[in-house]
């Protein structure tokens, strides 16, 4: 496996180049990021790089809500043992474990409650971090690279969604077109070509205007609903709802990569070198769940969600610098209102204590 970043990224280029001659000089957009992310041992998320972590001298890119404080993981524990209890369930599962921070606080936040915590994660170089982190737990954490047939139990996911490849479209001279990439003999370059693709809702005006639309998010929904056959789901990321993402001022598009805690617009430089997301489209995300047969929950910002669940009680006897920390889960400015909360149930809807108060689900 390549480990420096000078041959991550050629090697990378390679793969990308040889896919392109294959399929005639052109790949959508969603097919380059998902290569970028996760081509076996080049990807941005299946090679050895530190990716979370506090602060850019630890080597890390970007920090999560989980790495900032365990009191985030503590306050979604209340949430994750109200859905075991009122479902009948008692396994967790976590998508996208990352350093497996999150995995840690609600195994020890929940105790004897969790029976079996099961980790679905594509990177082998996280399920060997977060074996390292999890050590303690024994056999009670599993790690599987793929959805069983039928799963039981409180799914949760931390910035999961936003990792997840997108579709980018660009409305060009009034006319929609899909952005996709292509090799100009010196560099990756963006390619538009016509398309029948549209956005779910009609974009004001007649300006220029990109964005992306996510039906690898949505497929991810229906999915977990085939197989969940008793259980709730949780999932945490930034994020609108579509009468926020398709606004008609919002005409660049939300793709932004992250490397050394500095976030940028360029996702066809320095592959494999960092992290590329969108923000995710979370009526997308509920009507898939509910045509797929899920119960929404309910809908919030990080912050109310966190409230609801008793971040404060749980902050009460903190550090100066952990209640530092947990200002950053939130703050307007911060995590708290750009961070959204979505929960979803199979086998009926019931009061979840996450969104006992702010429930945003009529903006969906």
């Amino acid at each position: 496996m390549a480990t420096d970043a000078g041959s991550v990224t050629s090697a990378l280029a390679a793969l990308l180049r040889a896919d392109l001659a294959r399929s005639g000089g052109w790949m959508p957009f969603d097919r380059f990021m998902a290569f970028v992310l996760y081509a076996p041992g080049l990807g941005y998320y299946a090679h050895g790089s530190r990716k979370f972590g506090t602060m850019p001298s630890s080597g890390s890119d970007f920090v999560t809500a989980p790495e900032l404080t365990p009191l985030f993981g503590r306050a979604l524990a209340r949430q994750v043992a109200q859905a075991l209890e009122v479902t009948g369930t008692q396994e967790v599962w976590e998508f996208g474990a990352g350093s497996g921070a999150l995995a840690h606080d609600l195994l020890e936040a929940l105790g004897d409650r969790v029976a079996r915590y099961t980790i679905v994660d594509l990177s082998g170089s996280l399920r060997a971090r977060q074996r390292e982190r999890l050590a303690a737990f024994g056999d009670r954490v599993q790690w599987v690279a793929e959805w069983p047939d039928t799963l039981r139990g409180v799914v949760v996911g931390n910035e999961v969604l936003d990792a997840m490849p997108v579709k980018l479209l660009h409305r060009r001279g009034g006319a929609w077109h899909e952005r996709g990439v292509a090799w100009d003999g010196a560099a990756f370059a963006f390619e538009d070509r016509a398309t029948d693709l549209r956005p779910p809702v009609e974009v004001a005006g007649e300006h220029d205007y990109l964005t992306e639309i996510h039906p690898q998010a949505q497929a991810f929904v229906r999915s977990l609903a085939d197989r969940l056959q008793a259980g709730a789901a949780f999932f945490i990321d930034y994020g609108f709802p579509e009468s926020e993402y398709w606004h008609a001022q919002r005409h660049m598009g939300t793709v932004m990569c992250h490397r050394g805690h500095l976030a940028d617009t360029n996702p066809l430089a320095d592959i494999g070198l960092k992290d590329i997301t969108a923000h995710v489209d979370f009526t997308g995300i509920a009507v898939a769940a509910q045509e797929a047969g899920l119960s929404v929950l309910g809908y919030t910002t990080q912050a109310r969600f966190l409230f609801n669940c008793g971040l404060l009680e749980l902050a009460a006897n903190g550090t100066p610098q952990q209640n530092a920390a947990m200002q950053k889960l939130v703050q307007e400015h911060e995590m708290g209102e750009l961070f959204k909360v979505i929960g979803l149930a199979a086998g009926g809807f019931f009061d979840a204590l996450g969104f006992a108060q702010g429930d945003r689900t009529h903006t969906l």
